[in-house]
């Protein structure tokens, strides 16, 4: 089975578990929570982190607290993208301060890397219009982006960006526009991407995803089978 007729395969199965708001699906490995930000990208994002060997729970950014969050047993938490900003994405924000709390592994994609900026003091302002584009990100190896070539193509679904970072944050990748493509935390397990890596077009997808498994201790996370 190619690749698109695996993922399309995959979402069918999980369009069928009906809309609860909360969804447990996986191969009973270490679990992940995936914070849906009610964007169809995020089933992609649970594609990805299934075929490295976690098993995880999807649940609607109003159908949990930043408490429940951090007591469901997710070894890490993962914020989708989605079509607001961080202060209309539900439990977002609170969850972000939640995990710095507790030191959980957080990563945010997209609308999720915009609320990790804006809750350590970053600002997320109008940028480019950036939907279904590419363009070449350079990193500086550190946090998800180690061992990944630099530069190496993403796609971009998004007309916010993070600026004034805080030093509490490293910027550790950049668009040629200078836009801020990735954001670690100088001391805590947070990351986050302003690009999709679950794309199709986006390189090293599957590397970035299992860098940050490893990251958050998830022994299961390799690399994929060609």
């Amino acid at each position: 089975m190619t690749n698109l007729c695996a993922r399309a395969t995959f979402l069918r199965r999980a369009e069928a578990l009906g809309g609860c708001g909360r969804r447990r699906i996986g191969y009973g490995g270490p679990m992940i929570l995936v914070v849906d930000n009610y964007d169809s990208f995020t089933w992609n994002l649970v594609h990805y982190v299934m075929e490295l060997g976690a098993e995880v729970r999807v649940v609607r950014n109003d159908a949990l607290t930043a408490a429940e969050a951090l007591a469901s047993g997710a070894q890490a938490i993962l914020i989708s993208p989605g079509p607001c900003t961080p202060n209309e994405a539900g439990v977002s924000l609170d969850l972000v301060a939640a995990c710095a709390e507790a030191r959980r592994p957080l990563f945010g994609v997209c609308l999720g890397h915009q609320a990790i900026g804006q809750h350590f003091g970053g600002k997320v302002v109008r940028g480019g219009l950036m939907h279904g584009k590419t363009c070449p990100v350079e990193h500086d190896g550190t946090g998800v982006f180690a061992g990944l070539p630099a530069p190496f193509t993403a796609t971009r679904y998004h007309s916010l960006i993070v600026t004034d970072v805080p030093d509490s944050l490293v910027v550790n990748a950049t668009a040629g526009d200078a836009s801020v493509m990735g954001l670690r935390h100088r001391e805590l397990p947070i990351h986050g991407v302003q690009f999709h890596p679950e794309s199709i077009a986006t390189e090293h997808g599957h590397e970035l995803i299992a860098n940050f498994l490893r990251l958050a201790g998830v022994n299961h996370a390799g690399r994929i089978a060609a």
